[in-house]
């Protein structure tokens, strides 16, 4: 007769019930969390996000909250928003890793279109925006939006510019913006809606024009600096009279309790106002929650909550005009008529192409 213990030496112990039972769990709990589900059986959608962390993340639980789609949202920098995530998910365009691209501006939006990364989809969201704020064909659907604008350090600028000051706000920046701009600053134009700004300019005046004007700044003193935040925090604290930036900055501004103003950049006329986007990344394995965030984003609910966060975005679709604050209506007043910034592609490409040459040597 063997004895217990050179039976357990004779081959290999064959595993309890327990076990059994307890290590295919284990097994099928780890993959199906690494292929993209929650222990809770929900989806989770990775999500290139380039509006600010602080307002887009309660956006993206709300729609978790609503739909039960997890997010797993990659942010960007202030310094290079917008320019980064796009040139990451131009690099990943063979392996894509994120689903939706939330970009809070259009023209890099519009680059990824070009390149055929885009999921087309004219779902609810795309069908109640209007025209001039989304696709043709649906690869994008824009969604809250902010002016470009100049921001104005009130006792500052008064000081400056005397009894003139007085007079209205966007008639006496036009006429300083010609003059000494030793006391005014804009964001770096390689990103963001400096960027968009820049664009523009180059199909406004032509490569030579807007070269000439870019240098021609330089030698007025113009102030650059690492983005939109940094202009406003010069003008808001008083170091610059005033400077370019966006509606969102200029509001954090006045909820700090600065003395500031703003009027809106005009070009020939019109207003940059510029979209929110979002986009389904084509090749994307979870489509269909993809495509109930991008319904999501540009809904109705989604534009008055960022209509109604510190950001103030301004609603592009149909929404209840009650529940707006007098900011939101105040830039919203001012927000037409608007460049139409779709045609700013081929634009936008040659002038970053120049701009990278001489920002990045």
């Amino acid at each position: 007769m063997k004895s217990q213990g050179s039976s357990r030496l004779a081959g290999p112990a064959r595993p309890s019930a327990f076990l059994r039972w307890f290590l295919p769990v284990v097994f099928a709990v780890f993959f199906a969390t690494a292929s993209g589900c929650g222990g809770s059986g929900g989806e989770r959608l990775v999500v290139y996000c380039t509006h600010d962390a602080a307002f887009s993340q309660q956006i993206l639980d709300a729609f978790e909250k609503k739909t039960g789609i997890k997010t797993v949202p990659v942010f960007d920098s202030e310094a290079t928003k917008s320019l980064g995530l796009s040139e990451r998910l131009i690099r990943e365009k063979d392996a894509p890793r994120c689903d939706v691209f939330w970009n809070n501006e259009l023209l890099g939006t519009l680059d990824l279109a070009d390149r055929g990364m885009l999921e087309p989809y004219k779902g609810t969201g795309w069908q109640r925006i209007p025209a001039e704020w989304k696709d043709d064909d649906g690869r994008w659907t824009g969604f809250g939006a902010r002016l470009r604008l100049v921001i104005v350090n009130v006792p500052k600028f008064r000081e400056a510019h005397g009894a003139e000051a007085q007079s209205p706000l966007d008639a006496v920046v036009a006429r300083v913006l010609n003059g000494d701009l030793s006391d005014a600053a804009i964001a770096k134009p390689l990103y963001g809606t400096t960027l968009t700004h820049y664009a523009l300019l180059w199909q406004e005046l032509g490569p030579a024009g807007l070269k000439a004007w870019h240098a021609d700044c330089r030698k007025r003193g113009l102030r650059e600096v690492n983005g939109n935040g940094a202009v406003k925090d010069l003008v808001a604290e008083g170091a610059c009279a005033f400077g370019f930036t966006d509606a969102d900055d200029y509001f954090e501004a006045t909820d700090d309790g600065k003395a500031v103003d703003m009027a809106p950049v005009r070009v020939g006329g019109k207003v940059i106002c510029i979209p929110n986007t979002v986009a389904v990344i084509k090749g994307t394995k979870r489509l269909d929650a993809a495509k109930k965030l991008a319904d999501y984003l540009a809904s109705e609910e989604a534009e008055l909550a960022m209509a109604n966060s510190k950001s103030r975005q301004i609603p592009l679709g149909p929404v209840d005009e009650t529940k707006l604050s007098e900011d939101v209506r105040r830039v919203k007043a001012l927000a037409a008529p608007a460049y139409p910034l779709k045609t700013l592609g081929k634009a936008r490409a040659e002038c970053l192409a120049w701009l990278k040459g001489e920002y990045l040597k």
